[in-house]
């Protein structure tokens, strides 16, 4: 605790100079004052750092010995990768620990020429770090030249080299086929070929926020010792390096993606990119269930890969039925010299039956506690049925637009051990839906049928889907409250129990409701902290007369986006590569009392969608090609800020797969991937931790804007997963005429679908001020035109998020 009070003290500074790299000024940077973090939340971000960092080869040479110097190679010693770009890691944190300030902290001894050398050329304004604009976020930074001289000589005083590659990431725009970005540049391959030349022991270390090209690093073969992917670390980054290279951690992190061979090998490769529209063609085939059942030789790290200091054996129980779940208990011992973790996924093997499936599926997981060697322990892992049952979108099975479980043999794995199997005698639905968000557009998907036993890709037609929304809607438009006019009843009335909720919003204007549709205008409200994201709720001055609070929202979910000091977390990849819910809502927890100290009450954040591409800009935000990995790391996060009695908001919901013209790209996908891959998370997420707000994608799906889109919203969100929070949009949003209902547009379309908020407030990014577009209240109660009832349900899921905050 006292090494942490010291590095607030040597490292403010540079704080400050990071945090002007990106984008403030000399009077901005002041305005954030003198606020530190907690201790504790310090220590679980190194945790959480050291945990999520992926071990993918060692020969031994680590951890590095005691007493012994290191060189250190690579410009990301210094210039670290802290986090992503963008609205999801522009924090301004209080510290920023480096590698080499990490290293010198954890008492290893670095060659001392070389770091000087380093240090000289990334101080020089010549090659001073350039962080970019919005948008234009770097890949990389250019590596500094090395002389073979200098490298032999350092080789002379040390025998083992730590060698750093830094990756950035950013919303706004994607990763690129290039060297610097997916691929390494010249000048990092020479640096490894110069290294592994003179080095007896090379460790290859990883600064980056998503998955790059493995492919040329391991074809150097045992030239490199060891490699670990560091990912983003947030502010404790070098703390958590030095941790894991020095033993003090072992590292238990495992891969939450698949590596493949080549970027070619991955199945969305063909498909991604294409600014107008995406065609979802491996359909539920993402990631590993693609590389399993289709091309294993394709894969050169699987997912949940990583390696350990010591050895683990494990053993399983068979599967067995509970009351309302299924369960598998399995034994881990740590066979090896080291104390450590172990992570234990369990994976189920389904009969191909008529659907076709994945040769596996990820149905649950645990991780031990710390284990001395010779130490077990047990652990009973639970699922339930919906975790291997497939979504039928045809009716192929007979029950169309349900999940269903067809006869045959289910078998399950769990950390590599036999845990047995369990018979489905006949085929069944498990979970009846509606059927959603049809397809507009025709396209081909993957498919897999049986041959000899074995699976084998194929593809298929899928047509357009009919519509059905226009007699759903009206069917299921809410009653009207009747309109009281003022009674004098005020919000603290509804709190106090001495009024309803609906004796209030009877009470409220057209113009009051309408207000409570949207946010106040833009970005830093004034109604809240400094470097707020927008305000909504008591947003008129006739609104707060009545008692009814602004709810002050904030960017993250890499901590909180102010300005003011606030902590910075390791990217979302590092903490799902933790595969650890406790300390994933452990952490949260404290940024939820973060959020309390600062006066802020919407976390925009988690981050949960899909890792489809590697190239995805945003994928340092999110979590996994895997939807129930995500949808488990989601939840505990939100748990744990929720716990604090403020609000995650978990976004971009959904299929917010793609950067590159976000705003208008067109998700082509069947209701059966989006259901077992791209929603599912989220339903994982909402039925385990209730969040208070869920935020929409910026992306049309099937030709359906997210925030316009009433199945996703209301038919699969509300209905079917019993969703009984607030939806807001991403910031801003698109204009657009209902197709059902003509009459109605943009603010009145975005009410019909049940997104309640629109945020920032405005339709028009350079206004600062709300400025009615005119589309919602001129249809009011008119023939085809948006209901008074309509306005009340909005109204009312706004105001009782300010009852559940506490307001």
């Amino acid at each position: 605790m006292d090494q942490l009070r010291k590095l607030w003290d040597h490292t403010r500074q540079r704080a400050v100079d990071w945090v002007m790299g990106n984008g403030l000024m000399q009077d901005e940077v002041t305005a954030l004052g003198n606020d530190t973090v907690t201790l504790e939340i310090s220590a679980l971000a190194r945790r959480s750092g050291a945990e999520g960092a992926v071990l993918l080869k060692n020969d031994g040479t680590l951890p590095l010995a005691p007493g012994k110097p290191v060189a250190v190679f690579g410009r990301c010693q210094i210039d670290w990768f802290y986090v992503g770009y963008g609205s999801g890691g522009d924090v301004n944190p209080p510290y920023l620990v480096n590698l080499m300030e990490g290293l010198k902290n954890a008492g290893v001894i670095v060659d001392a020429p070389l770091a000087e050398i380093y240090a000289a050329w990334c101080s020089d304004p010549a090659h001073k770090a350039d962080h970019g604009t919005w948008g234009r976020w770097p890949m990389s930074h250019p590596e500094m030249p090395l002389d073979e001289a200098l490298v032999r000589a350092a080789a002379e005083r040390c025998d083992t080299a730590l060698v750093v590659i830094g990756r950035a990431a950013g919303e706004d725009r994607e990763n690129k086929l290039i060297p610097g970005s997916y691929y390494l540049t010249d000048e990092e391959r020479a640096m490894l070929d110069a290294v592994t030349a003179a080095f007896t022991h090379v460790v290859l270390l990883y600064d980056i926020g998503s998955i790059m090209d493995f492919a040329d690093a391991a074809a150097y073969g045992d030239r490199i010792s060891a490699q670990l992917i560091l990912w983003q670390g947030g502010m404790e980054s070098g703390n958590a390096a030095a941790d894991v290279l020095t033993g003090r951690v072992n590292p238990c992190g495992r891969l939450s993606d698949t590596i493949a061979r080549r970027y070619e090998d991955y199945p969305s490769s063909a498909h991604f990119g294409n600014e107008a529209y995406n065609e979802y063609f491996e359909d539920i085939f993402v990631g590993y269930r693609y590389f399993d059942t289709f091309a294993p030789e394709k894969v050169l790290y699987p997912m949940g890969y990583g390696l350990s200091y010591t050895t683990f054996t494990t053993e399983a129980e068979p599967v067995r039925e509970t009351a309302e779940s299924y369960a598998v208990t399995v034994r881990v011992t740590n066979t090896g010299r080291r104390a450590g973790r172990e992570v234990v996924p369990v994976w189920c093997a389904a009969p191909q039956g008529k659907l076709g499936k994945p040769a596996r599926v990820l149905v649950g997981y645990g991780k031990t506690k710390e284990l001395a060697p010779s130490e077990c322990a047990e652990l009973t892992i639970s699922f339930d049925n919906r975790t291997f049952s497939s979504f039928d979108d045809s009716g192929i099975t007979g029950f169309p637009y349900a999940f269903v479980l067809e006869a045959g043999q289910y078998r399950f794995t769990a950390g590599g051990a036999d845990a047995g199997s369990i018979d489905i005698a006949k085929t069944r639905a498990v979970h009846q839906c509606e059927s959603a968000c049809r397809v507009a557009e025709p396209f081909r998907r993957m498919t897999a049928r049986e041959e000899n036993g074995t699976p084998v890709q194929d593809e298929a037609w899928q047509p357009a889907e009919e519509p059905v929304l226009h007699d759903r809607i009206l069917a299921r438009l809410p009653q009207e409250i009747p309109v009281t006019g003022d009674r004098g009843i005020l919000f603290a009335d509804v709190k106090r129990g001495k009024a309803t909720l609906e004796d209030f919003i009877a009470q409220l204007s057209d113009r009051e409701l309408e207000a409570l549709t949207r946010g106040e205008g833009g970005m830093g409200s004034a109604l809240g902290t400094p470097g707020n994201a927008g305000a909504f709720g008591g947003i008129l001055p006739s609104l707060r007369k009545k008692g009814v609070p602004p709810i002050i929202t904030t960017d993250g979910p890499s901590g909180i986006r102010l300005r003011r000091y606030c902590s910075l977390l390791p990217n979302g990849t590092a903490l799902a590569c933790t595969w650890d819910d406790e300390l994933v809502e452990a952490l949260y927890a404290e940024i939820g009392r973060e959020m309390r100290a600062r006066g802020t009450d919407v976390l925009l954040g988690p981050g949960m969608n899909i890792h489809r591409s590697p190239l995805c800009g945003r994928n340092f935000e999110y979590f996994s090609e895997d939807p129930l990995l995500t949808g488990k790391i989601a939840a505990a996060a939100i748990r744990g800020v929720q716990s604090q009695g403020v609000s995650a908001c978990p976004k971009h919901f959904a299929c917010n797969n793609q950067e590159v013209n976000r705003n208008r790209n067109d998700a082509r996908v069947s209701q059966r991937a989006l259901r077992e891959i791209y929603l599912r998370g989220y339903e994982i997420m909402v039925r385990e931790a209730a969040p208070m707000c869920i935020m929409t994608s910026y992306n049309q799906i099937n030709g359906v804007w997210s925030h316009y889109n009433y199945d996703l919203v209301t038919t699969i969100l509300r209905r079917d997963w019993g969703y009984q929070g607030l939806v807001m949009t991403d910031w801003w949003m698109q204009k657009s005429q209902s197709p059902e209902f003509p009459k109605i547009r943009d603010n009145a379309y975005r009410v019909r679908a049940q997104v309640d908020v629109l945020m920032p407030g405005n339709m028009n990014h350079a206004v600062k001020r709300y400025q009615s577009d005119g589309t919602l209240l001129p249809t009011l109660n008119r023939d085809g035109g948006i209901t008074r009832g309509e306005l009340q349900r909005t109204a009312k899921t706004v105001l009782e998020l300010a009852l559940k905050l506490g307001k």
